[in-house]
């Protein structure tokens, strides 16, 4: 029975499309959906946010929870207390994704309730960044000099040093410590440790003015 069903159904529907051509009229198609109606080849962009928050216990975490609870990316992030009197932290997050999902991000951000003031660095000027990296590297016998030559070239400064190890400090901007690390690898780094971006935009105006 359903065989006979299915050859029923098709044979209608040839005959509807034999009817039509010869009424010279065009078969009518399924609508196609909304959402290919454009395609889109929006690039991937890297922005630097700064966010005014209370300096309260869970703040941190209902930021941290909307970038998750809605998939957005965190490349770097740091905190601290900027303003004591104030009870002011300032959060700096890197984040990448589209222009409408950076907008996106940072509309959500500027809606919870803790939230006193956000600013797209990179979009309102080309941000200043800097980052402190503290980098352990074993060293003996002849790699001792061209360890310390290669750090002296980037300004990195020693602030211990044995028989068996430097460990260097350098800040600088991330680009550049990515690039000192890079250089310091094969000549054997035991363990290194970052802080994260800080950031801040050029210009006289400043975050605590929008607060």
């Amino acid at each position: 029975m359903a065989r006979r069903t299915t050859k029923a159904k098709t044979t209608r529907s040839r005959t509807a499309k034999t009817a039509a051509k010869s009424a010279g009229l065009k078969p009518v198609q399924p609508p196609a959906s909304a959402y290919f109606f454009e395609e889109r080849h929006d690039r991937i962009e890297s922005h630097t946010l700064s966010v005014v928050v209370d300096n309260a216990p869970g703040v941190l975490a209902r930021v941290i929870g909307l970038f998750s609870g809605r998939g957005y990316s965190i490349d770097i992030l740091t905190v601290s207390e900027t303003e004591h009197a104030k009870h002011l932290s300032r959060i700096t997050i890197k984040t990448t994704g589209t222009r409408m999902v950076i907008g996106q991000i940072r509309n959500q951000l500027e809606r919870l309730v803790p939230v006193h003031s956000v600013k797209d660095l990179t979009v309102e000027g080309w941000p200043l960044e800097r980052e402190l990296v503290l980098i352990k590297v074993s060293s003996t016998g002849k790699t001792r000099f061209e360890t310390l030559q290669l750090a002296d070239a980037f300004k990195a400064e020693v602030v211990v040093a044995t028989t068996e190890h430097f460990i260097f400090q350098m800040a600088s901007r991330p680009d550049k410590i990515d690039q000192f690390v890079a250089v310091m690898t094969p000549l054997g780094i035991v363990e290194l440790c970052r802080t994260g971006v800080a950031a801040i935009g050029r210009g006289a105006e400043g975050m605590s003015d929008r607060v």
